[in-house]
């Protein structure tokens, strides 16, 4: 097992791993401010776990993540939202499967302008199809720009 394990973390290197990541948030990105829970739905691994300041949210089926993020443009619309892009800030592989991530959302407006932003840490795994999933998220919580 631990042969196999090093064989696999030695194919890709970090670079190959932070653009990885970097384009599952970028894809999950586009999804949110489109809209499109599907899609959004397709990236989580469940059961998976939201943890904040005031939940403790398990997210049982991607139907329950597919309802959840489907009205997330329209709530980020009301706020002057249009688009966000993903700032990693952190990236630590705590296995060759396992990565976890700290990004920082700013909210952007409809010229482009920050106002405001979010950050949330996930905790990634790759599955057995070597694909990124979303298995637990920490949302830190939103602040206005300043």
């Amino acid at each position: 097992m631990g042969q196999q394990a090093d064989t696999e973390s030695s194919r890709r290197s970090p670079d190959e791993d932070e653009a990885e990541v970097q384009h599952f948030l970028d894809r999950m990105a586009r999804a949110l401010t489109a809209g499109d829970g599907r899609t959004v739905a397709t990236m989580w691994e469940t059961p998976a776990l939201v943890v904040g300041d005031e939940m403790l949210m398990a997210v049982r089926t991607s139907a329950e993540v597919e309802r959840f993020f489907s009205g997330a443009r329209e709530q980020y619309n009301k706020m002057g939202i249009t688009d966000t892009r993903a700032d990693i800030t952190r990236l630590t592989w705590a296995t060759h499967r396992i990565a976890i991530v700290t990004v920082r959302w700013p909210y952007l407006d409809g010229h482009g302008e920050e106002v405001g932003e979010e950050t949330s840490t996930y905790t990634l795994k790759r599955n057995q199809n070597g694909e990124l999933k979303l298995c637990a998220a920490v949302m830190h919580g939103s602040a206005p720009r300043h």
